[in-house]
């Protein structure tokens, strides 16, 4: 990501934290760090003040922070306590008296420490503020997750050519995140889940030992990485036998579902009624109870973030936000079909970023 960026967020998020009445803000939030700063570790502390920004890190990441964040970031290499070196580093600034820090990812522990700071501070706990402005996406993040949806597109396909009965769920994962790795995937975002036969029709099932069988379900749910951003991809296949009757309908059930949402959704229409575009299509079906879940979510630094598209959410989806549209239909004991994409909620309408290559496959 281009560091030239960091400095803009940082800006829009001191106006964030001034609407709150706010001198700073404590970020502990390692996406959100990364967002801010550029700095990809795995420990560090940032504070964004009015004034300064400061990077708290430990000596194994000096150089990658140095090489990271740029001179705009103060740099701190801490020996040990990093808690007690940011209260140091809080006294150099005596205008920030009222201090924020991340309530949804700081833990009791960590908030306790704040008491050795001085005391003419105020802190307070607020939740979201970074991630609200992650919601919409740049250029650049837009690239990445496209890029990302690439490599995880190329990486299925040349794990289905492999795919055989007799196979276990373990071996298809081990392909699956090989091909990714070969790609440039840098990691997986989440656990890969392959699930096949009745093992299927659990949306978030453990990658386990079950041997493929003839005629079973395959269900791929996997993601890639490029530049830290993420892509979120799901497909469903048959192994070895041409699907029968009523696998073929609940997929073109599924699938029909799916392209009506991808084809419909836009910014500005409530997460809620995102979702209705997809679930309408199941329910008139008579299947709305094999939908427990909802139609997606945003994408990122982080595979789960905003905004939601579910049943729940009111809110308009914000313009520039990549969401997943993931409509499935479970039923336990035979299985169930999940397919699933990522769009960019662009000024022109939805952009598909993921392949779409959703017709139903026999492989094996």
């Amino acid at each position: 990501m281009r560091r030239e960026r960091h400095p803009a967020r940082r800006d829009a998020l001191r106006s964030a934290l001034a609407a709150e009445q706010l001198d700073g803000l404590i970020v502990t939030h390692l996406p959100n760090i990364r967002y801010l700063t550029g700095f990809s570790g795995t420990a560090g502390v940032v504070m964004v003040l009015r004034e300064a920004v400061v990077l708290l890190t430990d000596f194994r990441y000096r150089t990658q922070a140095e090489a990271e964040v740029g001179d705009a970031v103060r740099l701190e290499v801490v020996p040990s306590d990093v808690w007690e070196r940011l209260g140091h580093v809080l006294a150099e600034y005596p205008g920030t008296e009222a201090l924020g820090y991340e309530s949804q990812a700081v833990t009791v522990a960590d908030a306790a420490r704040f008491t050795r700071f001085n005391g003419r501070l105020r802190l307070r706990p607020v939740a979201h503020v970074v991630e609200r402005l992650r919601v919409a996406k740049d250029a650049d993040e837009v690239g990445a997750i496209r890029a990302a949806a690439g490599i995880a597109g190329e990486a299925v396909e040349a794990t289905l050519r492999q795919v055989r009965v007799g196979l276990r769920e373990l071996d298809v994962a081990a392909l699956l995140e090989s091909e990714l790795r070969w790609r440039g995937s840098e990691w997986h975002p989440f656990p890969t889940i392959v699930a096949s036969g009745p093992r299927s029709a659990l949306p978030h099932a453990r990658t386990s030992p079950r041997v493929l069988e003839r005629g079973d379900w395959l269900l791929l749910d996997f993601g890639a990485q490029v530049d830290g951003y993420c892509a979120d991809i799901t497909r469903t296949v048959v192994v070895g036998a041409e699907p029968d009757e009523r696998q073929q309908a609940v997929y073109h059930m599924v699938r029909e579902a799916q392209q009506a949402a991808r084809g419909a959704i836009r910014a500005g229409m409530t997460g809620r009624d995102a979702d209705a575009l997809a679930r309408g299509v199941i329910e008139a079906r008579g299947f709305g109870d094999a939908f427990g879940h909802s139609l997606g979510h945003g994408l990122g630094l982080e595979v789960h973030e905003g905004p939601r598209l579910s049943r729940a959410n009111a809110d308009p989806l914000p313009a520039h936000a990549v969401v997943t549209v993931e409509p499935g239909a479970y039923f336990p004991g035979w299985g169930g079909v999940r397919i699933e994409d990522d769009l960019y909620l662009g000024p022109q309408g939805a952009e598909l970023l993921s392949d779409g290559r959703t017709e139903l496959l026999v492989v094996g």
